[in-house]
């Protein structure tokens, strides 16, 4: 709501067309109106009619005040002499979603550049993707956690879109997109934002970044068993252990052997995966009535949960026999991790299935040991996804792995970096004029590639020693008259306190 506080403008109540031409003509011949000011189409808003300034404005409503407060409400009295543009608005940013100040976006860049670095170890190639995307790509199938978790909206083409809550379908869009004009297999990784409207609890937030490793066209489990190896990689990377973090690994297809035994029908295989990726959110009742809704006997239902309770791959087979598909896959795969070195991290569960629909083989989940958090990154196997945005299925895996709670893990196991700004060169000028003396060593420093603060104003050394601790610079380079005569700069080694005089030639 826009209010207009000053009877002097009470006019514009009148006919908001005559309204906007008349202020565009007090624009055009009046000072009072900063240059800034516009006026928006009148149909687009309502403007308050009320003569008094005592309502409190709503945040984000413009006030317009004058200093003249006398005159009939309709006409002008006298000309104003000073008008106040005032807007409020709320600081902090929407709900669950946040600022990156310097301190933040250093921890923000340093996290990105290890998983970055990790994805190039192993010849994974950048990717992106729109942030908003079509609405379609992400509503599978009925009763999906994200699916209600969309921010979604129609654009003024009417097209259904949203913000991309994760990003696995649009690379599959891609991946369909590109069709054969790339040879297989694509080994790809992408950071990007995603958005979900969903409860926050630690680590878990609204807005979030992702990094997500992909490898599209490999049917056999050693893909899987090089993700994981990628996500190991990174976490020794930044400190974590196998006593800090572990990998709860199971198979899809162990679900959709108990399903066929009691002859569910396939199409009800996402939905009581679905189902089951509640078993720790919602008590066990609750989770036999969703089951029973899905037309689960009760027979079936036992025979489900006691498999899902499982911890071992000798019971599971012992209970399947060794002729099931999964208990090959993921013998294998405990295989491959001895051989990589990182069986101590991975352990089998049966429970894990992961929420959403498109899974078909080995899943995992990352873990914090100590429980205190929600899953850290998490992924499997999903070779049918294509098939249902109408491409050609192709063999795919990948994980997903969020920004939010791996922070908080370092922060409970005191393993946040101290990273505080970094530069080579600080620049001052001891006199202003010769400021642009500053300005050329400050610029010949950069061409060679060495960062440089460049002190812009006249202040005093005791300033500038702080500012260039704050900074972390390496070294101070100082232009005083008596040495720019010479064509020298002054030179303070910042960690040793060393000075010397050079020519500006020879800086290096």
């Amino acid at each position: 709501m826009r209010v207009i506080t000053s009877p002097s403008l009470l006019i514009l109540h009148h006919h908001h067309g005559g309204a906007t031409t008349l202020l565009r003509s007090f624009r055009r011949n009046f000072s009072f109106f900063p240059p800034s000011f516009s006026i928006s189409n009148p149909k687009s808003r309502a403007y308050s009619t009320s003569s008094t300034s005592s309502a409190e404005p709503q945040p984000g409503s413009l006030i317009i005040e004058s200093n003249e407060r006398t005159g009939r409400s309709g006409s002008l009295a006298s000309p104003l002499t000073h008008l106040d543009i005032t807007q409020k608005i709320d600081v902090n940013p929407p709900k669950g979603t946040r600022d990156f100040p310097p301190e933040d976006m250093r921890l923000r860049s340093w996290l990105f550049q290890n998983f970055r670095e990790v994805s190039q170890l192993f010849g994974f190639e950048e990717v992106d993707f729109p942030v908003l995307e079509s609405e379609a790509l992400f509503i599978r199938k009925a009763g999906e956690e994200i699916r209600d978790q969309l921010y979604c909206f129609e654009d003024r083409g009417n097209r259904r879109v949203a913000l991309r809550p994760e990003l696995t379908p649009s690379l599959a869009r891609l991946v369909i997109q590109k069709g054969k004009s790339v040879s297989l297999p694509l080994k790809w990784y992408a950071i990007g934002q995603c958005w979900r409207y969903e409860r926050m609890t630690r680590g878990r937030r609204r807005e979030h970044y992702q990094w997500n490793m992909d490898i599209i066209g490999v049917p056999d489990v050693a893909a899987e068993a090089e993700l994981i190896s990628s996500i190991v990689t990174f976490f020794k990377r930044i400190g974590i252990t196998a006593s800090d973090v572990g990998f709860k690994v199971s198979s899809r297809k162990v679900l959709q052997e108990v399903l066929r035994r009691y002859s569910v029908p396939e199409s009800l295989f996402g939905r009581v995966c679905i189902i089951i990726d509640k078993m720790e959110k919602i008590p066990i009742d609750e989770i036999k009535k969703e089951l029973k809704s899905a037309e689960l006997s009760e027979e079936a239902i036992d025979e489900l949960l006691e498999i899902l309770s499982m911890k071992s791959l000798a019971t599971l087979e012992e209970k399947l026999g060794d002729s099931v598909e999964a208990l090959a896959d993921l013998k294998q795969l405990f295989l491959l991790a001895e051989k990589y070195g990182y069986s101590e991290w991975i352990q089998f569960d049966a429970s894990i299935v992961r929420g959403l629909a498109y899974y078909t083989g080995i899943v995992f989940e990352g873990f914090d040991r100590e429980g205190k958090l929600r899953a850290i990154c998490g992924g499997g196997r999903y070779d049918r996804l294509l098939s249902t945005f109408g491409g050609d299925d192709i063999p795919a895996c990948g994980f997903g792995f969020g920004d939010a709670v791996i922070v908080e893990l370092l922060k409970e196991r005191g393993l946040l970096p101290e990273l505080g700004p970094q530069v080579e060169n600080i620049v001052c000028s001891l006199d202003q004029d010769l400021q642009g003396a500053a300005s050329a060593v400050a610029a010949k420093l950069r061409e060679k590639g060495q960062s440089v603060d460049l002190v812009l104003e006249n202040k005093p050394l005791k300033w500038v020693f702080k500012r260039a601790a704050r900074i972390n610079a390496c070294r101070l380079i100082l232009v005083g008259s008596a040495e720019w005569q010479k064509g020298m700069v002054r030179v303070k080694i910042l960690s040793s306190g060393e000075q010397y005089e050079i020519k500006v030639n020879e800086l290096q």
